[in-house]
Parts: C-alpha cells; sequence; structure tokens
C-alpha cells in the first residue's frame, strides 16, 4: 500500500461542439487563450504530474493552435462514438507510460468545458486520496450541493476496471454504481461551480457574465432521473453536447455519467 506516488491528470477535450455550432470546446476563447490552456493548467496547478490531453475533434488545429508544454496528446479517432471512446483512450495512454517505468499512481480525471472547476478542487481530491489507506485503489469525487462531480480520482489499480466498463456513451457511470461505496465524496460547492459549456447559452460562462457564485454552489433541484448514479455533472466521459436519449450528432451520442 502507498500513499505517495505521482498523480497525473487526464484531461478529455476531445469533444465537437456540435451544439455550439461545431466549434470544438478545447478551441473555445477563454481568457485570450484557447479552453484546453485553462483546463489543463487547473490539473497542474492543483497537483497533479503530467497532464494527458484526450483530443478529437480538429486535434490537428488543437495541437497548433494550443500550447501544452509538459502535456501527452493522446489522439482518440473514435472520440464521435462515445465519451467512453475518451475516458478509455486517455487511460491506455496512463498504462503505457506505467509500463515504461515507475507511473503515476492516480489520475485525476477532469473536463475541458468546466471553467468554473478551480485547482483548488483538483488539490481537495488529491489531499483526500493521499490521506486514504492506498493512493492506488483510490477513488474520490469532487461533489458540489453533495452531488458527485468533476475532478475524479482514480487510483492505478482501478483503471482496467474502469476502462472496461466504459463502453459506448456510458463513460465511468457504469464502474461508479458499481463501487458507490468506495467512493469518497469531497465536496468543493464552496470553492468551484461545476456547470460546463453545452449550448451557445452556456458560453456567458467564459466571457464573465456567468460562472462562479460569490457564495456555495446551489445544486439545482433534484429530479425523477437525479440519482446517484445517474447525476447530471456525474460524467467523466468526454461529454460534448449529447444528453441520454439524444440522437448521434457527430460529437457523441449520449453522455453523462461521472464528467467526459
Amino acid at each position: 500500500m502507498t500513499t505517495n506516488g505521482e498523480v497525473a491528470g487526464l484531461l478529455l477535450a476531445a469533444g465537437g461542439g456540435q451544439r455550439l455550432g461545431g466549434r470544438p470546446k478545447a478551441l473555445l476563447a477563454y481568457r485570450g487563450r484557447p479552453l484546453v490552456e485553462h483546463a489543463a493548467a487547473v490539473l497542474r496547478a492543483g497537483g497533479c504530474g503530467v497532464v494527458h490531453v484526450v483530443l478529437g475533434a480538429a486535434a490537428d488545429e488543437v495541437r497548433a493552435r494550443a500550447e501544452l508544454p509538459g502535456c501527452v496528446l493522446v489522439d482518440n479517432p473514435q472520440w464521435a462514438e462515445g465519451m467512453g471512446t475518451s475516458l478509455r483512450a486517455g487511460l491506455a495512454s496512463l498504462a503505457a507510460a506505467a509500463g515504461q517505468g515507475p507511473g503515476p499512481a492516480a489520475a485525476v480525471v477532469g473536463l475541458v468545458d468546466q471553467p468554473g472547476v478551480p485547482p483548488a478542487a483538483v488539490a481537495r481530491v488529491i489531499g483526500a486520496a493521499r490521506s486514504g489507506d492506498d493512493l492506488l485503489s483510490a477513488l474520490v469525487s469532487a461533489a458540489y450541493g453533495g452531488r458527485r462531480g468533476h475532478p475524479v480520482l482514480f487510483g492505478a489499480a482501478r483503471w482496467a476496471g474502469v476502462a472496461g466498463s466504459a463502453g459506448g456513451d456510458m463513460g465511468a457511470r457504469a464502474y461508479l454504481r458499481e463501487h458507490t461505496e468506495q467512493t469518497v465524496l469531497v465536496e468543493c460547492g464552496d470553492i468551484g461551480d461545476p456547470s460546463d459549456i453545452d449550448t451557445p447559452a452556456d458560453l456567458r460562462l467564459l466571457d464573465g457574465t456567468g460562472g462562479p457564485a460569490a457564495g456555495p454552489y446551489t445544486a439545482p433541484p433534484a429530479g425523477p432521473d437525479d440519482r446517484p448514479d445517474n447525476r447530471p455533472h456525474d460524467r467523466p466521459d468526454d461529454r460534448p453536447d449529447d444528453r441520454p436519449g439524444t440522437a448521434p450528432d457527430g460529437d457523441s451520442a449520449a453522455r453523462r455519467a461521472t464528467k467526459r
């Protein structure tokens, strides 16, 4: 057992932004730079070592325009088939790195389209994992108003299981459902806002007219589908714009599991 070891970052940034007019989320402008740069920087500032960034839509353009020094860029040619493909691609990249020498003991999964999630949320999740019995088997998720969200940390011993259950549009939902009792929730609603960018109206999160509120995050009222295994922000998936029940649109078929 170990409480030490590197914690890597895994940033899911492959979404094509179909409902944003086909604007890849990684390239949305945020504070004058591509959003993917900000999201990668959040993981690093929160305590992650090497960040693996999964690209899909407009991958060549992202590589050309975004400055991501020290990151491992992972291509997912199957990104349009669903969020599960990006999660699997990222975990495969992490496993390959571990096979070449001492690898990370855990990885924090983050989403490119949540600018309101700060480095402090990443740090809280990592801190909770390190305070447990074994970082290699840790399973820790941020929570906002009591609802599971991102970032989510998976110990390296869990990667194969997560990848094996990440089919199609499910992301890590099935795995988290099966391991609910083992998941440690860390409240981050006092420091962050998990709102994501899916529609043109959500672009306000990038221009200063929306985003994290001055006070604690307040979760929306629970609906009939607001269960522990099907929550609005439960999706380490590559969630571009799809929702459960929507038809495939070239961005993904449906999503929301842990966050993309």
